[in-house]
């Protein structure tokens, strides 16, 4: 398996990601792991979000807004 990882077209965190998950032994331990990816990048996302110091409100009007371009 190693020698058809190497000449992959992935990086090496998503071969990471597929031995690790090649693991998994119950629905438990799945969640588990989705449960750590989801809260190690909402912390990232958190912690870029400090950087623009919106308020409340101006976070409200952005996720109100619509920005798609009109093709009519």
């Amino acid at each position: 398996m190693e020698t058809t990882l190497l000449n992959s077209p992935l990086n090496s965190a998503q071969i990471l990601l597929l031995q690790t998950f090649s693991q998994i032994n119950s629905e438990q331990e799945k969640e588990d792991i989705q449960s750590l990816l989801l809260n190690y990048y909402q912390k990232r996302v958190d912690e870029q979000a400090k950087q623009f110091h919106f308020s409340d409100e101006q976070i409200d009007t952005i996720l109100n807004s619509h920005y798609r371009t009109s093709y009519k």
